[in-house]
């Protein structure tokens, strides 16, 4: 750590419950197509593309000279607030420490062979900066589906800061939020520019990351969706490994707390995911064919047990690492991939601010049943490796929608909703979204299993709706 100069730390200053609630409200659509105001950093940006280095803005202060190494001590730093692994206790705890839990009794039996005392420091994240030594600068209330406003006010804070780090704590919307705000930082210009295709990324700030909820995969991934509020536009940057963060700590029991619908549409992400890869045209893919299908089944393993009970570690720790996979191109190596579910779903979430899983739950079913012409044996395939169903050799098809079937009897059990009706979004506004899509350069047509153009885009979301096709 010797080389940072300050760290911005971005956080999800709110709890998980209040976060749950804003990721899945459904805003009236009026609301949500008349965008706020311009947000636009306050200070014109530097001369230089470098963050200056300054002291400026430090939360730390001086704190001299520091150890936390004692003769004949083991120190064992933590947050004693995650049972059954660090947790305070009620009497003495593990060897008189007042502590106790899985993780203290593993540092106790490496003290008991170093032949140490354990001591333990209960502190929470920033303390153990503060202890450290390192200067911080905190970012807080990056919301779901991120917005632009948060990423001009962390360019901002950057530039007069001098960060040179950014370490993103939390899910997909804060880590794409850190990823637009480092390469933003280093352009004399509007980060949007990026995502418009007027400018390339070709450099970034260092982005770490210590993962609270297993759904984006933004944690590997080289890519970030920003909500631009200027037109309430929800678009992706460009995809490059130049923005994949350059750690990322993924600690199961952190997801322990979500509530049961940030878990459940968490699932629905990584599983779209996948998908998107899965459905493609490229032929001769067995194996990758075989690590999505191993994924997705993990899911549907994990999801219900991790909803049934939060604590369950191997559950957590299953979808934790499913979507890191599902999400850092292990499953897409030599495929062309499709995305098309996930353009669709982000004109529903710029609409109604919905949560990302949530949406989609709704227009991966709708998508499947569109394009099921196009190549029923794939389709089917998908029902037989992954749900069990039966093939039906004579007609494909009928398997096939079968496995959509057992996909839309799946999000229901997580309590996910599979239709406008219940996801809150209205049949009268799909005109205006696909219009919204449209305003995008390059916009139509889009996608690789199929090319969706205006039309498709519109016969979709209306079987979403629950229209006819």
């Amino acid at each position: 750590m010797k080389g940072i100069k300050k760290l911005l730390a971005l956080l999800l200053a709110m709890s998980m419950m209040v976060f749950a609630f804003a990721a899945c409200s459904n805003q009236d659509a009026s609301q949500s197509q008349n965008p706020s105001q311009d947000v636009t950093p306050s200070n014109e940006p530097a001369d230089s593309q470098e963050p200056a280095n300054s002291d400026a803005g430090s939360a730390t202060g001086d704190y001299g000279e520091f150890t936390t190494v004692e003769e004949g001590k083991l120190i064992m730093s933590t947050n004693a607030a995650f049972p059954p692994y660090e947790m305070t206790s009620d009497g003495e705890g593990y060897n008189g420490t007042g502590f106790e839990g899985i993780d203290v009794e593993i540092a106790g039996a490496i003290a008991d062979k170093l032949g140490l005392e354990l001591h333990i420091d209960d502190m929470d994240f920033t303390a153990s900066l503060e202890a450290a030594g390192i200067p911080f600068t905190e970012l807080s209330d990056v919301q779901a589906n991120p917005r632009s406003g948060k990423v001009y006010e962390g360019i901002d804070l950057v530039r007069r800061t001098g960060a040179d780090f950014l370490l993103a704590l939390g899910g997909g919307s804060v880590i794409d939020t850190a990823k637009a705000i480092g390469f933003g930082a280093l352009y004399k210009g509007d980060f949007w520019d990026f995502f418009t295709g007027a400018a390339k990324i070709e450099k970034t700030l260092p982005v770490g990351v210590v993962l609270t909820i297993s759904a984006a995969g933004s944690e590997g991934s080289d890519s970030c969706v920003i909500t631009q509020e200027r037109g309430n536009l929800k678009w992706g940057c460009p995809k490059t490994d130049v923005i994949r963060p350059k750690f990322a700590v993924l600690n199961p029991r952190f997801t322990c707390s979500l509530p049961a619908y940030q878990t459940a549409s968490g699932a629905v992400d990584m599983m779209a995911h996948i998908m998107e890869r899965y459905f493609a045209n490229t032929p001769d893919v067995g194996l990758t064919d075989r690590l999505c299908e191993a994924l997705l089944k993990t899911v549907l393993d994990a999801a219900p047990k991790a909803i049934a009970d939060p604590n369950d570690y191997a559950a957590r720790a299953d979808l934790m690492w499913a979507g890191m996979l599902a999400h850092n191109n292990s499953c897409g190596v030599g495929r062309e991939q499709d995305w098309a579910s996930h353009q669709i779903e982000h004109e529903l979430s710029a609409f109604y601010d919905c949560a990302h899983g949530a949406g989609l739950a709704v227009i991966l079913p709708a998508w499947m049943e569109y394009v099921l012409p196009h190549d029923p044996v794939r389709l089917a395939q998908f029902a037989v490796r992954v749900f069990g169903c039966e093939m039906n050799f004579a007609d494909p098809e009928a398997t096939a929608r079968q496995g959509i079937e057992k996909l839309c009897l799946f999000f229901h059990s997580l309590g996910m909703p599979i239709t406008f009706d219940e996801l809150g979004a209205k049949a009268k506004d799909i005109p205006d979204m696909v219009a919204h899509r449209a305003e995008k350069p390059g916009g139509f047509p889009f996608g690789g299993f199929v090319k969706i153009q205006p039309a498709d885009m519109e016969a979709i979301l209306r079987l979403a709706a629950g229209e006819a096709q």
